[in-house]
């Protein structure tokens, strides 16, 4: 597999060994990690729920993240996850941006 990756090859996109489950959780660390936009948040906590996720899990992704992305990054993330969650980000006192 690391061979194709570095021939890049496309077909690899849709071979994976991980459960969708698993999948959606790597995605939603994915998209901390490079700052990911809300409706992309969306997308991964609906595939993360549908495949079996509770909220709970979710968000310990999100505070297993600190120590590799850092605080910052996890926090201007919390915000787009609880909006992704369907919380009222409002009552948060700050607007996700992105």
């Amino acid at each position: 597999m690391l061979r194709r990756l570095a021939l890049h090859d496309e077909q690899l996109a849709t071979d994976t060994l991980l459960d969708p489950r698993t999948l959606a959780m790597v995605r939603l660390a994915a998209l901390v990690a490079v700052g990911g936009a809300v409706p992309s948040y969306g997308a991964q906590v609906d595939a993360a729920v549908d495949a079996g996720a509770t909220a709970a899990e979710i968000v310990d992704v999100l505070v297993e993240l600190i120590p590799v992305v850092g605080f910052p990054r996890v926090v201007a993330a919390a915000p787009k996850l609880a909006l992704a969650l369907g919380h009222d980000v409002d009552s948060f006192g700050i607007l996700p941006s992105g």
